[in-house]
């Protein structure tokens, strides 16, 4: 009888013990470098529970990171680091049996952070590890901030998601996240290669932006323009077509009322007019409101701009620019519009996002969409506005045509730039001539 409640013992006891030992595992690492961090991502099958230290006595220093009651599932040596900062992931001497320790090594000394996440879409459980600091060298071919000329008209290209966020998926299996970044990529190289506009990359690589840090940081470069480049997505493989999307009212006045309690960004927004501390905060309520009116007046006129060259090279989903209430368009101190460039979940449209000529289709279609809006609106100070149209008085003898030759354009964008539905011309009519092609 004894031993018979021996071994009843011990399988309450293998019984309870095993699964507590093997509660959570790493089922994967990955890491994903950015200019400004390093992100590495621990897949897990529940929810981490862990601890960590450092270690700065001798390069390179040390992040150590202990998970409790956690099992390694996953080859560290298929990690292959690409970041300056995080030059290696590897495993040391756990605290206990039933324990995982990890131990990042860093080219310098910072402070990361730690951040749980639960399940969403494709993913489990997370700990996300944020590493600060540059972790990836510079793209020549792209435009940094210090590089970016005064009187050039700017536009800040938005890659939407990337890195740790992929976006809508195909039916094959493609990333959101792979195909706007070539796009984005070759819509600036078009903008850059114009000798009167210059552009900016919000991300240049496959790494994630916060989608509030994205209006931000084309803020600090004052830039002229916003756009953000996507591929939609929706639960059934029918919908098709491009559309572009502009920030709606409601969310343009939530957006006004945090940017009023905001006094450094506000004054951004001013154009580096002081904000008011006390008495004048009516007179700040109106600038911005004036601010926020301009700008997406002019974010509907690009959209429109961009949506006539769309036309030409793809089907349209929204022939016209649609309002929604989206973090990415709320910036107060220029338009800005996002563009989807088609439905990645519709399997032909997947097939053409992925292809290269049709990704130089979309950029070639939105780089004149943007050019054709700012010869209409060119911006003060820029070579657009030394450009902008002249006006002609008709004399005797003179046609649409040989004005066109005149002023080096051509008779249709001169009857567009006049509303004239007809090539007839009178002496002494007032034309306005659109600035040259």
């Amino acid at each position: 009888m004894q031993r018979l409640w021996l071994v009843f013992i011990t399988l309450l006891i293998v019984g309870f013990v095993v699964p507590t030992a093997e509660a959570n595992t790493i089922e994967k690492v990955r890491m994903s470098p950015s200019p400004d961090n390093t992100l590495v991502v621990f897949d897990m099958t529940e929810p981490p529970t862990y601890s960590y230290f450092t270690l700065n006595q001798s390069h390179p220093y040390r992040l150590v990171i202990d998970f409790q009651r956690t099992r390694l599932d996953f080859d560290l040596d298929q990690l292959q680091s690409k970041s300056l900062m995080v030059t290696k992931v590897r495993t040391s001497t756990p605290k206990s049996p039933d324990s995982v320790r990890i131990v990042l090594e860093l080219d310098k000394k910072v402070d990361a952070n730690f951040q749980v996440l639960p399940p969403q879409g494709t993913y489990g459980h997370r700990l996300v590890v944020n590493v600060p600091g540059a972790a990836m060298e510079r793209d020549s071919s792209v435009l940094s901030a210090d590089d970016l000329q005064e009187r050039k008209v700017t536009v800040a290209i938005d890659a939407g998601h990337g890195g740790e966020d992929p976006g809508s998926i195909g039916p094959s299996g493609t990333y959101e996240k792979d195909v706007v970044l070539p796009i984005a990529r070759a819509l600036a190289k078009m903008i850059n290669d114009d000798p009167a506009m210059q552009a900016y990359l919000i991300r240049s690589d496959d790494y994630y932006v916060g989608l509030n840090e994205r209006p931000r940081k084309a803020e600090r470069i004052n830039a002229d323009l916003f756009v953000s480049i996507h591929a939609d997505g929706f639960h059934t493989p029918q919908p098709r077509g491009a559309s572009i999307w502009v920030l709606s009212n409601g969310r343009a006045n939530s957006e006004m009322g945090r940017l009023l309690e905001n006094k450094e960004r506000l004054s951004d927004v001013l154009g580096g007019i002081p904000a008011s501390e006390s008495g004048d905060a009516m007179l700040n309520q109106t600038l911005v409101s004036m601010s926020m009116d301009i700008n997406m007046v002019g974010a509907h006129e690009a959209a429109t701009e961009v949506i006539k060259e769309l036309k030409s090279i793809t089907r349209m989903h929204k022939a016209q620019p649609q309002s929604a209430s989206l973090a990415v368009l709320t910036s107060s101190a220029m338009p800005s519009m996002l563009v989807e460039t088609g439905f990645i979940t519709n399997p032909t449209e997947e097939k053409l996002l992925r292809s290269n000529q049709h990704q130089q289709k979309l950029a070639r279609a939105v780089y004149q969409g943007v050019r054709n809006y700012f010869l209409r609106r060119p911006p003060d100070g820029t070579m657009f506005a030394s450009a902008r149209a002249s006006r002609h008085v008709v004399k005797s003898g003179e046609s649409l045509s040989i004005l066109a030759q005149r002023y080096n354009t051509t008779v249709a964008a001169i009857k567009e730039r006049n509303n004239l539905r007809t090539s007839v011309i009178r002496v002494g009519q007032v034309l306005d001539i659109p600035a040259p092609n």
